[in-house]
């Protein structure tokens, strides 16, 4: 199970950031549309893949200008880890929240 978790990170790192958040949107918006299918799953996880390479490089950033002295933009933004919605008009996010099964 590891040796698959770390070939789905490997894979998942040599990607390029700003591809897959230009991806971001589209596949929030399927997740909005609950369905019991695999198909609903597959999009719930692509969209947490997707967040998290956003989240592992603003922290890789973070930690690095910490490190090197130079004060972050990041530590201005508070709210710097949030999902960014780009080229559209802004909307209020939303919380999906998440139940385990019984």
């Amino acid at each position: 199970m590891e040796k698959v978790l770390k070939k789905l990170a490997d894979e998942l790192n040599s990607l390029d950031e700003a591809s897959l958040i230009s991806l971001w949107d589209k596949y929030y918006e399927r997740v909005q549309n609950f369905s019991p299918s695999r198909e609903w799953e597959e999009d719930i996880l692509i969209l947490s893949m997707i967040q998290s390479v956003r989240w592992k490089n603003q922290l890789f950033n973070q930690c690095l200008s910490q490190q090197s002295g130079i004060p972050s933009k990041h530590e201005e933004k508070k709210d710097s880890l949030r999902p960014v919605r780009r080229d559209k008009v802004k909307k209020s996010a939303k919380v999906l929240s998440f139940k385990p099964r019984e």
